[in-house]
């Protein structure tokens, strides 16, 4: 008789056998027969179904990749957004191909923009370019997309706290350009909350940041219906070293606190939440990952029905782009990393993700070079057209295992859910419900609440989420110091010779001194009163309240620059630099 796994807390393994712990750490037995799911007929078609019937255990298509592959999305930004675009163009001619197989462009900014400052302020000094490209203005973003068709080629921006700046500024090129908003497809990453919980790259308070999500995604379902307006993301929850079944459980449920925040403005669920996406990591632990995502699509569609009354099964769908685990490379033995990625992308793909971007080798050394990334391309085309993993859907269903871990993760993040619930002050929401012994089906956190009651935000201000997150990276480091977790060519396996050296991409300042002079004639050469006219605009739309996109189109239009608009918020919402327990 096998048992459910179990999840042992704490640092280290405490004496358990470390063969039989997964990362995140749920004890596993040595095998699973007929009796690990203990499910009636009844309850495997409820809980697992068929691919592409609710609640999507399968995968959200009945012929998945047979019919269309993942996106395969990778990530690119650096120095200026001129060096930017021809990484861009290298990537498309790279991904050129007669098959199914789709690209799409992911683009990454530097820490200063990520921030919402402008290049010449004095905290960019240093940071100018290094870790991504640097927009500050529309006069940038033309350079970043030049000669390259937005209208059919889809498009992620991986930005939070000035998303709603930086959005309008692509919103304004395309409109220069003659280029229809209702023709423009991609994803804004625009997850405010997990950076609270992990990132740290945050403007304004939790309060007026959710907000500003709110009006992003009011603005995509009036204006531009192929764009993903939020994509929720566990994977910097992970990055910042929490365990898969609380990445699972924090980032399903900041995408529930979008969905309140929504519906308590009034939106109609079936309007904007089609176009909600996620964004998970792809780790070491090849079927944790794998039931993760398996247990995230269920969960989604339960809660998007059952707790909040959609109706059209798109609504239901959670749509994933997957990311391979940046933490997870190292340093030492850099090739090795190649390996890690092909088996962290393959888990991906078992797991039904809708695109994927597979990290490159020489990511913990710098930016990658063209060599590294074309690598990491490569990867993901050999897994679609050389393993075979494509052929079947959902190829590892009904695996006793796989099934029964699926089970315990979706458990473990429902508990997870009620706990952050329970900090939320919700109308009509009975805290006495209990959840012992009860299926996953009939777990409260399914259950319909009214009102928003802003858990999440709650729970931020408690400091829950770095706390468990905290915890979490703790024991896994106590572990590895241990040997309990071993990481090949890091604390075992170890060359005695010094690493060979690889090639690494590095950025010159000479970068940061163009940009800022470019920025200084852009100053200058515009209209300072309309410029002026345009900010006040939008301090006075912040000030009453309504949703911001329409000034900051126009903002953006009159050449307001990045930090200029994002200070406008400010002026109005404030800054935040941590809550009363930080």
């Amino acid at each position: 008789m096998t048992t459910s796994p179990t999840n042992i807390t704490g640092p280290g393994l405490d004496g358990v056998d470390p063969h039989a712990v997964t990362i995140s750490g749920l004890v596993l037995e040595p095998s699973y027969g007929p009796d690990a799911p203990a499910k009636s007929l009844q309850a495997i078609d409820r809980d697992i179904a068929e691919p592409g019937e609710y609640p999507y255990t399968r995968g959200l298509f009945p012929q998945g990749y047979r019919s269309r592959l993942w996106t395969m999305r990778q990530f690119a930004g650096f120095g200026s957004a001129d060096d930017t675009n021809q990484r861009f163009k290298y990537l498309l001619e790279a991904a050129k191909t007669s098959t199914k197989a789709n690209t799409g462009l992911s683009t990454a900014f530097d820490l200063p923009t990520l921030m919402g400052r402008d290049s010449d302020d004095a905290l960019s000094m240093g940071e100018v370019g290094k870790c991504g490209v640097a927009i500050d203005t529309i006069e940038d973003m033309h350079r970043l997309y030049a000669d390259i068709p937005i209208d059919q080629v889809t498009v992620s921006q991986t930005i939070n706290g000035p998303a709603a700046v930086i959005w309008a500024m692509y919103l304004a090129m395309a409109k220069q350009r003659g280029i229809g908003w209702e023709t423009l497809g991609g994803t804004l990453q625009n997850d405010i909350l997990k950076e609270f919980h992990s990132q740290n790259e945050f403007i304004y308070p939790p309060d007026p940041s959710v907000k500003l999500v709110v009006d992003t995604i009011e603005f995509q379902s009036q204006h531009l219906p192929k764009w993903n307006s939020v994509s929720i993301s566990g994977y910097h929850i992970r990055e910042a070293g929490s365990s898969a079944t609380q990445e699972l459980a924090f980032t399903l449920r900041d995408g529930m606190e979008y969905v309140e925040a929504c519906l308590e403005r009034g939106l109609d669920i079936d309007d904007f939440a089609p176009r909600l996406s996620y964004f998970f990591n792809s780790h070491n632990e090849f079927f944790e990952e794998i039931c993760k995502l398996r247990a995230a699509r269920r969960i989604w569609a339960r809660v998007m029905r059952e707790r909040y009354g959609a109706k059209n099964k798109r609504s239901w769908y959670m749509k994933t782009h997957v990311q391979t685990a940046g933490c997870s490379l190292t340093e030492q033995q850099p090739l090795n990393n190649i390996v890690r990625v092909a088996y962290q992308a393959m888990a991906g793909v078992l797991g039904g993700c809708q695109s994927l971007h597979t990290d490159s080798m020489d990511e913990t050394l710098g930016l990658p070079t063209e060599q590294a990334v074309t690598v990491a391309l490569r990867t993901q085309q050999i897994l679609a057209h050389e393993t075979g993993v494509t052929r079947s859907v959902d190829p590892l269903g009904g695996s006793w295992f796989v099934e029964s871990l699926t089970d315990q993760m979706e458990a473990e993040a429902l508990d997870l859910l009620r706990e952050i619930d329970e900090m939320g002050d919700y109308r009509g929401f009975d805290s006495a419900d209990k959840v012992e012994d009860a299926p996953n089906a009939e777990h409260p956190a399914y259950k319909p609440t009214e009102g928003y009651g802003k858990g999440v935000v709650n729970g931020i201000n408690k400091g829950y989420f770095r706390r468990h997150i905290a915890e979490a990276s703790y024991r896994f480091s106590e572990e590895c110091e241990a040997k309990d977790r071993i990481i090949v060519g890091v604390n075992e396996y170890v060359d005695t010779e010094e690493d060979r050296p690889i090639d690494i991409l590095t950025i010159p300042d000479s970068v940061e001194t163009i940009q800022v002079d470019r920025l200084s004639k852009f100053k200058s050469s515009r209209d300072a009163a309309g410029v002026e006219k345009a900010l006040d605009e939008i301090r006075e739309t912040c000030r009453a309240g309504k949703n911001v996109m329409p000034s900051l189109v126009d903002g953006a239009l009159a050449n307001c620059t990045l930090g200029e608009m994002v200070q406008a918020m400010a002026d109005i919402y404030g800054r935040y630099s941590g809550g009363p327990e930080w």
